[in-house]
């Protein structure tokens, strides 16, 4: 039976920018094995897999290697299929049953604010071989369920890591990289997400990341809203509000830019 697939720019407005990822609305639940293979085979940093429910959507994610509990991108590229196919109206809720329990997202005009949990972190010691795994100078480190948050003196500083995957994958399989943004930028901080513990080197654009990111900027600029940017080679922009407690709300756009059917 052929199967419908879309591939969905996330968190941008703009086709072959953000972090690419695929969603399948599925009619009935299919086996973790072919879930894995599907996604292996868009080899994207993420494949979301959908089945409908009398109250939402049962939702997983795969990278091309594993599932995964969490992930914004995805999520985000899932509810604008969900709208913009006509599986749900404008004026309705899209309710996801996860992993992490249950996500809820809405639509906003041209945005998707979605509702996630926060991820707090916890100051950890400063390695050396972290500092040598990512070629600078590290001013903070912490750590979470997601892998390490690191801060580092400036937005160049960001821009300009080019890690040693192999010390990275070994020991440090997931680490955030961020600074507080230029002063002449319209964004609040900028940040990148290095996964190769997941299979992939560099993620584009990370909701999940921005769930551990959102509590650090909140207690460093003390301040509940953020306009954020992931400057990955493609690029991204996240809107984060962060009351405090555990919800984190993160809105973003999102583009489709192919529609095609599996096969087999």
């Amino acid at each position: 039976m052929k199967q419908t697939l879309y591939q969905v720019d996330a968190f941008t407005n703009k086709a072959f920018t953000g972090n690419p990822a695929a969603v399948c609305v599925l009619p009935s639940p299919k086996d973790d094995e072919w879930m894995q293979n599907v996604a292996k085979e868009m080899n994207l940093s993420e494949t979301a897999f959908l089945v409908k429910q009398q109250d939402g959507y049962s939702l997983r994610w795969f990278t091309p290697t594993t599932e995964v509990p969490l992930c914004g991108h995805a999520t985000l590229a899932s509810c604008h299929v969900l709208w913009s196919e006509n599986h749900l109206s404008p004026q309705e809720s899209a309710c996801f049953h996860t992993k992490s329990g249950l996500l809820i997202a809405k639509k906003q005009q041209d945005w998707i604010e979605l509702d996630f949990p926060a991820n707090l972190s916890e100051t950890t010691s400063t390695t050396a071989e972290l500092s040598q795994a990512l070629g600078v100078p590290i001013k903070t480190v912490l750590k979470n369920s997601l892998g390490y948050l690191v801060e580092v003196e400036s937005a160049e500083l960001v821009r300009k890591i080019e890690p040693n995957f192999t010390l990275l994958v070994n020991k440090f399989p997931q680490v955030i990289v961020t600074s507080i943004a230029d002063n002449s930028s319209e964004y609040d901080f900028i940040s990148r997400f290095f996964c190769p513990g997941l299979g992939i080197n560099e993620d584009p654009v990370t909701g999940a990341a921005h769930c551990c990111l959102a509590p650090y900027w909140r207690n460093k600029l003390n301040k509940d809203e953020f306009l954020a940017y992931q400057a990955s080679s493609r690029g991204g922009v996240v809107k984060v509000k962060y009351p405090g407690l555990d919800r984190v709300f993160l809105s973003g756009q999102a583009v489709t830019v192919l529609r095609g059917e599996i096969l087999c």
